[in-house]
């Protein structure tokens, strides 16, 4: 996120120069008193003089009222869009009509597929233009035009204008099907269409405040584009495995020691849990496909000052890009399909929540979007998800089909270490020129910056983007000078694909081989996708660009991508990609159900090679573990079963830790009090579970005591699945290395130490945090989540802007690696929420119109309409809406109806 230079100034100067308080009534709070010789009358004067400061407050009152009620009125209310009647919209051919339910979700309904979408960009550009605008301009680097000379936005561009996104989107529209670029062209033509009549204020208020420190001018006109280059930042986001790729080199340079390293990032089959297939649910040919390349130890020059300072500065510029989908800990979801033979309707049911961040306004747009007459000509039939700013649908179902998108975490991403030496790089014993371009990043109200982006053959070079040091010398050999060491990122979504037809594709598949096709085209991001059909199959599918990494025997350097590998050696360059048909799929598995929330795809030893770095499949094995109970008692899964699932709270890191931790003897009574807590506890992370506080604070308190002492502060442990593998084998190991604290001279602690020590900080935590006695703790008051607009919500933001912007901060169960994956990243020290379920879907092919959907906050980006946040309660509560699909279905839950006219 990026925050806007605060738009207003703390007040007017007060007496002798101090600040004074913008609206506080000091002026008029003087004490009342009178002179000696004025005694006998003073009750009059004193009368007289309250009532000149009554009136005087009441004055100052009743204008603030005024004006708050003229921000509101004018400022707040005037962006909201029109709902009902009739509006005119160039380049129709023939009239839409926009349905809308009480939490104003639109239902689109047209006769062609150009006006079902001329009328979907209309309607994204009324309820969230900004958030639209915002995006194109990160997506563009081109974000300091937008809010101006705030360092954080200049960094962003640079590293964007290094990445190229625009540039790739560019050529990705030369790439796509012409209907594909009919249907984005109609799109974009709808958003102009709402903006053509219409000044910034009247867009979103947001242009308003931002108004009053930089110049905003008109919003430009939208183009096809601008949706092509939010996929690139999807894909960004949803990227594989880059952040372990980096701490493997990083956490060597402080520990030297690789198999320390490789203990703290286990295999997926340590976990001890399932892939999302097993051999007998694939196809015979793919059984037998390539599995991991082989890996070996680390590169002599990982751990040298020089490379070190390089890895760094990658990290730092690739942190400065703000996160518009979600990163780190937590971002992943939960998707799962269910046989018919399983369901108490007797189809197929699927549900899906990606855990993404959550901000206001969320990042799911509901929609429907319907031809009036479904044909090859018009056959869109469609609603679910989708990205302000992107036509179509991203997750949902259609009359036949339903599907589902999770994040696979293939690993799509590698770091090359390129010698450098003027404008040249070192490739084998040749130095060959290094490609060079100059972008001109453009900053509201200040000079603009050029800046030199190089590109290698395998990527740009992103370690010197930013200002971070000088430049650091790689080694010499025979006194020759080998140059300075930079890091390259290769990554599959710069090179141009064609995943906007993969959308469309998915938008009206019917069956498994449609599928299939439409996974074929979704190059990036590589996702899951679990599927269910009307006529009663089930199946997986794997999408995604996958590159193909050879062997490199006897390297020094991992050939798996686990590492950064030699930019110079050109056997570790990418071979190409896994072709569509060696992609993992599945249907109709024995079992009768498919579970993809994160963990590998595939069992060990079974290719394609994807990735060697999964989440650990704990939520995934929850999952699998409540619908096995169920169906093996006989019970027939509904609707609500899945909701049920979906706000599961079950802790397993609770299941590994609370057996140890009773184990270990506190004998003062009062530092045991919270470990007593535990004795009873289900292990699950509600809301308002004293013991699940608790256990959250022992959990951070561990990590810290565990590896601070050994890992670089940018690598301290968020507390992740894999964190838990970690520890679970330590347990095991009393005197592992790790539970030792360097910073403790002539002492090594035990693992019952660090343990008892990680107990009682966290009692003695709480009683300053909440209370003593710890009967009165309570989770949800630690785990708070505070939704925040991504350049209005910051604490640089003066507070009336903030209050307005940003929805007040709320108490939620869950936490992180259960179902309900409200995760915080215990590597900071708070318990806020980082990511979460943007949103909750349940659809049943029995009854379409008895599937059930809820998002984060609500369709509007507006702060003055009710559907900003008239969601947020129940998704906190874990209670969802109907969803309605049916046109007699849409047409009973209509609230509101607006007909767009040629």
């Amino acid at each position: 996120m990026i925050r806007a230079r605060p738009a207003f100034p703390s007040g007017p100067p007060g007496p002798a120069g101090r600040p004074g308080r913008r609206g506080s009534l000091a002026c008029v709070s003087e004490p009342v008193t009178a002179a000696p010789s004025e005694q006998p009358s003073r009750p009059r004067r004193r009368r007289s003089r309250l009532r000149r400061l009554v009136v005087g407050v009441a004055v100052v009152v009743v204008l603030a009222l005024v004006a708050a009620a003229a921000f509101t009125t004018v400022v707040v209310r005037r962006p909201l869009p029109q709902t009902t009647g009739s509006v005119q919209l160039a380049g129709l051919s023939g009239d839409v009509r926009v349905v809308r339910d009480e939490r104003g979700v639109p239902q689109i309904f047209a006769d062609t597929a150009e006006d079902l979408f001329r009328a979907q960009g209309f309607v994204a550009a009324q309820d969230r233009f900004f958030e639209m605008d915002y995006r194109r301009h990160v997506t563009a680097g081109r974000l300091a035009e937008l809010v101006g000379d705030v360092p954080a936005a200049i960094e962003a561009d640079k590293v964007i204008r290094t990445f190229g996104w625009r540039r790739v989107a560019e050529q990705e529209l030369d790439l796509v099907s012409p209907q594909t670029r009919a249907f984005l062209e109609a799109y974009a033509d709808g958003v102009n269409a709402y903006l053509a009549s219409r000044d910034p204020e009247q867009i979103a208020v947001e242009y308003t405040v931002l108004g009053l420190s930089v110049d905003v001018g008109r919003p430009e006109k939208w183009d096809a584009v601008d949706s092509l280059a939010w996929l690139k930042a999807m894909a960004w986001d949803l990227r594989g495995n880059y952040d372990q790729e980096l701490e493997r080199a990083l956490a060597y340079s402080t520990l030297q020691d690789v198999g320390m390293v490789d203990e703290l990032f286990p295999s997926f089959t340590t976990g001890g849990n399932t892939p999302i297939l097993q051999p007998g649910d694939l196809p015979a040919e793919q059984t037998a496909a390539p599995a991991t390349p082989a890996s070996a130890a680390t590169t002599t020059a990982l751990g040298s000052p020089a490379l070190d300072a390089a890895l760094s500065s990658a990290r730092d510029a690739l942190a400065a890009v703000p996160v518009l989908v979600g990163r780190g800990e937590g971002t992943g979801s939960n998707s799962w399909v269910v046989s018919g033979d399983h369901t108490a309707s007797g189809k197929p049911m699927l549900a899906n929540d990606p855990h993404l961040a959550l901000g206001a306004p969320s990042i799911w747009a509901q929609v429907g979007l319907h031809c009036t007459t479904v044909s090859s000509a018009c056959p869109f039939d469609v609603a679910g998800f989708s990205f302000a700013g992107f036509p179509g649908v991203i997750i949902g179902h259609n009359g036949q089909l339903a599907w589902g998108l999770t994040n696979m975490g293939a690993d799509v991403t590698d770091f090359f270490i390129e010698r450098l030496r003027d404008d040249t790089v070192q490739r084998g014993d040749e130095w060959v020129p290094v490609e060079t371009r100059t972008e001109t990043i453009r900053v509201a109200g200040s000079a603009a910056i050029d800046l030199t982006v190089r590109t290698t053959s395998h990527g740009p070079i992103i370690s010197d983007v930013l200002d971070v040091g000088p430049v650091t010398s790689a080694p010499t050999a025979q006194g020759t000078l080998l140059g300075s060491y930079g890091v390259a990122l290769a990554w599959t979504a710069l090179t141009p694909g064609r995943t906007a037809d993969a959308v469309f594709e998915l938008n009206t598949a019917k069956n498994a081989d449609d599928v299939r096709a439409a996974a074929a085209l979704f190059d990036v991001p590589a996702q899951n996708i679990v599927f269910a059909t009307a006529d009663g199959h089930i199946g997986y599918q794997a999408p995604g660009r996958i590159p193909v990494r050879g062997d490199v025997p006897g390297s020094p350097v991992p050939s798996n991508g686990t590492w950064p590998r030699d930019g110079r050696d050109p056997r570790f360059d990418w071979q190409g990609w896994v072709p569509a048909d060696q992609m993992p799929r599945a249907l109709d598995p024995a079992s009768g159900f498919i579970v993809a929330a994160n963990q590998a795809v595939l069992p060990e030893g079974v290719g394609p090679y994807l990735t060697s770095d999964w989440d650990f499949g704990f939520r995934s094995e929850r999952i699998r573990t409540l619908l096995q109970e169920q169906i093996d008692a006989g019970e027939k899964l509904t609707v609500d079963d899945f909701n049920t699932i979906q706000n599961d709270t079950w802790s397993p890191f609770a299941q590994v830790l609370v057996p140890a931790l009773l184990d270990v003897r506190i004998d003062d009574d009062y530092d045991a009090a919270g470990q007593r807590l535990l004795r009873d506890w289900d292990g699950r992370m509600d809301a308002d579970s004293p013991a699940a506080a608790y256990f959250a604070a022992v959990w951070r308190n561990l990590l810290q005591d565990t590896f601070w002492d050994d890992l670089p502060p940018d690598m301290r442990p968020d507390g992740g699945s894999k964190w838990l593998v970690v520890l679970r084998a330590m347990l095991d190991t009393p005197d592992d290395p790790f539970w030792d604290d360097r910073s403790t001279l002539n002492v090594r602690e035990s693992r019952d130490e660090i343990l008892r020590q990680a107990m009682v900080s966290a009692r003695r935590d709480l009683t300053v945090e909440m209370a003593k006695n710890p009967a009165d703790w309570r989770w949800g008051t630690l785990h708070q989540l505070r939704l925040e607009h991504p350049v209005l919500g910051g604490s640089t933001i003066p507070a009336p802007v903030r209050r307005l912007m940003n929805p007040a901060p709320i108490g939620v169960s869950g936490s992180s690696s259960v179902v309900n994956a409200t995760s915080w990243d215990a590597g900071t020290g708070s318990f806020e929420v980082t990511a979460g379920p943007s949103m909750r879907m349940v659809v049943d092919l029995g009854d379409v119109d008895a599937s059930t959907w809820v998002t984060v906050t609500g369709t509007s980006g507006h702060p003055g309409s009710r559907h900003y946040t008239d969601q947020l309660r129940a998704w906190v509560e874990g209670r969802t809406f109907p969803f309605p699909f049916t046109r007699d279905a849409v047409e009973r839950a209509g609230k509101d109806v607006l007909t767009l006219t040629p």
